[in-house]
């Protein structure tokens, strides 16, 4: 796969004086179960990691591998996450925003600046800015995006063995067909998200 990612954004920050720099992505925003999660990631300046791209672009495989590549050569990453309870109890975008600044407070190496995927940056504790489709043009962020979705993907299938009546492997959280019918038959697990379900309430209304 051609590298079509650039360091451009990171060059121009360097240029103004900052050094070290992460890229932040999430995975997971849109599933009725399971956490949100945040990966922050630091490249060494210039760093090729061939094949690297936004993880939706790549199949699993090739994100398992390039996941254990990211991990033995970045200079710091980390992931965190944003809990079922904590989207429940405010929303899906504040969950995230928590996540990620999870994900850059646990890097072992202190950034001077965040590149934030998509297009809302606020509440960091150091210098950030949103990048929209940041995770098709940011190595950095690239990377983050990977580190996310392929723990986010682990959780998957660690809550598939613990509820295997929903087959959250299969579908990874997702409202597909099969998912809403299963909640359907078995109603709703405590790792789901209340206001993502709501579908079962207009169903008990329409059934009376």
């Amino acid at each position: 796969m051609k590298n079509e990612l650039s360091y451009s954004i990171e060059d121009e920050l360097r240029a103004n004086g900052y050094r070290i720099i992460c890229g932040v992505d999430e995975a997971g925003r849109g599933p009725l179960c399971g956490p949100v999660c945040a990966g922050a990631c630091i490249l060494r300046e210039g760093e090729i990691i061939e094949g690297l791209n936004d993880s939706k672009k790549l199949s699993a495989s090739r994100r398992e591998a390039l996941f254990d590549e990211i991990t033995a050569k970045a200079v710091a990453w980390s992931v965190a996450l944003g809990t079922v309870e904590e989207i429940n109890d405010t929303n899906i975008l504040e969950a995230t925003l928590l996540a990620m600044r999870r994900a850059i407070a646990g890097l072992k190496v202190k950034p001077d600046f965040a590149l934030i995927d998509g297009n809302i940056c606020r509440g960091f504790a150091l210098p950030a800015k949103s990048v929209i489709h940041g995770d098709a043009l940011s190595p950095s962020i690239a990377a983050a995006s990977i580190l996310a979705k392929v723990t986010r993907d682990r959780i998957c299938d660690d809550l598939d063995k613990e509820y295997p009546q929903y087959g959250i492997a299969k579908h990874k959280g997702y409202g597909t067909k099969d998912h809403m019918e299963a909640l359907r038959r078995y109603g709703p697990a405590p790792i789901y998200r209340t206001k993502f379900i709501r579908f079962l309430d207009n169903d008990d209304k329409n059934n009376r």
